[in-house]
C-alpha cells in the first residue's frame, strides 16, 4: 500500500479522466494563480461531495496527497485504487490515532509537495461551514512558512445524488482564494472572504 502520497497514477488519471470529465460537465474555475507552481501548500476545501478530492486533482497541475477516512481501508473496492491515487487514511478519531497520517502529511509538505485536508474533517452540506478539526491546525503550526489555501467547491454534491447511477451534466465551480493566516484563538471557520 501507498500510503506516501500522490504519484504517477494520479498524473495519469488527470491526463486520461480531464478530456472526458469536460465532456460529461461544465466547471467555473477560478483563483487558480493563487496556487503555487512549485513548492509545498496545503489546500483547505470544503467537503460537500465524494467527488471533491476527484474534481480538484482534475484541475490543479500538480498533484494532490489527501487525507481520507481510514474506512476506505476496509473495502476491497478502495482499499488499493485511493492509496495509490494519493489517499493517506487518518483514523478520525484524532489524538493519537490520528498521528501517523500527519506525520505523513508532514513528508509530503517536506518534499515540496501539495497536501489536501477537508478542514471540517468529513462531508457537510450546510452553507456555514463546521469549526475545522485540529489536524489542519497542527500543520499549520509545524509548517507556519507554508501557504495555507482555500478553496470553495459549489455544486460537485449534484453531480451524483444518492441513488442515481448516471451522473448529471450541470455546472460545477471550484474557487481558490487569497491564502491564509490562521492565528491562535481567531474563529476557525474561515474560507473565502
Amino acid at each position: 500500500m501507498n500510503a506516501q502520497g500522490a504519484g504517477k497514477l494520479q498524473t495519469r488519471f488527470r491526463r486520461v479522466v480531464r478530456p472526458v470529465a469536460k465532456q460529461l460537465w461544465r466547471f467555473h474555475l477560478e483563483g487558480f494563480e493563487r496556487l503555487p507552481a512549485e513548492g509545498p501548500a496545503i489546500l483547505c476545501p470544503n467537503h460537500i461531495s465524494f467527488l471533491d478530492s476527484a474534481f480538484l486533482m482534475l484541475h490543479v497541475p500538480r498533484n494532490i496527497s489527501f487525507v481520507g477516512k481510514a474506512e476506505y481501508m476496509d473495502s476491497w473496492k478502495t482499499k488499493f485504487i485511493f492509496p495509490a491515487m494519493g489517499m493517506i487514511p487518518i483514523d478520525r478519531a484524532g489524538g493519537d490515532k490520528s498521528q501517523a497520517a500527519l506525520d505523513t502529511a508532514e513528508r509530503v509538505l517536506r518534499r515540496g509537495e501539495l497536501f489536501g485536508i477537508f478542514p471540517e474533517g468529513t462531508r457537510g452540506f450546510a452553507a456555514d461551514p463546521a469549526p475545522f478539526k485540529a489536524g489542519l491546525f497542527h500543520l499549520a503550526e509545524a509548517f507556519p512558512e507554508v501557504q495555507l489555501i482555500p478553496a470553495w467547491i459549489a455544486n460537485v454534491q449534484r453531480v451524483m445524488p444518492k441513488g442515481e447511477v448516471v451522473p448529471v451534466p450541470i455546472l460545477c465551480s471550484v474557487t481558490f482564494g487569497a491564502p491564509l493566516q490562521l492565528q491562535p484563538g481567531e474563529d476557525k471557520r474561515v474560507f473565502l472572504d
